[in-house]
């Protein structure tokens, strides 16, 4: 079993609540907008990161970083991206590489929107933390956590923060 620690849209932003959050993560996942390597390079010190570039996001990110990160993590087939819409409207981007193979899990961010819903057309579960970072028109900063074990996603959890 891993407990995964989800954020995204952290806008060069990165504090010791995140921080705390991630120290009792086994995996942390970024969905994009990471603005700044010193908020990698923070949880990066911590745990095991896995992320993807988001649409304001440098060259020197975009080195690091892909588009788009496919993993198979605790027997779940799991992408990220950025950009990627929701069930039903994915972003044309993403949208044949969803329909060909379907992931279990799918996950993105760019909206500053909090969304988990299930796709049953494509029978996978769409994940958005909305965003953690203080930039963006959101008025709660959210993260997701939550479990993956033996093919299964389980006790998720949101986690609000003021935006200060």
């Amino acid at each position: 079993m891993k407990k995964i620690l989800l954020l995204s849209d952290t806008h060069s932003y990165i504090d010791d609540r995140i921080l705390a959050y991630a120290e009792k993560a086994d995996e942390i996942w970024h969905a994009g907008d990471i603005g700044d390597l010193q908020v990698t390079d923070a949880l990066k010190a911590l745990k095991p990161l896995r992320a993807v570039f988001g649409n304001i996001d440098d060259h020197e990110i975009r080195k690091e970083f892909p588009l788009n990160n496919r993993f198979i993590c605790e027997g779940v087939d799991v992408l990220i991206t950025h950009i990627g819409g929701y069930p039903g409207r994915y972003s044309p981007a993403i949208r044949s590489t969803l329909y060909a193979k379907p992931p279990k899990l799918f996950i993105c961010g760019h909206s500053h929107i909090l969304k988990v819903m299930p796709d049953r057309k494509l029978d996978l579960l769409h994940m958005n933390p909305g965003a953690v970072g203080k930039h963006g028109f959101h008025k709660v900063r959210t993260m997701l956590r939550f479990t993956v074990d033996q093919g299964k996603i389980d006790n998720l959890e949101v986690i609000e923060m003021k935006r200060d």
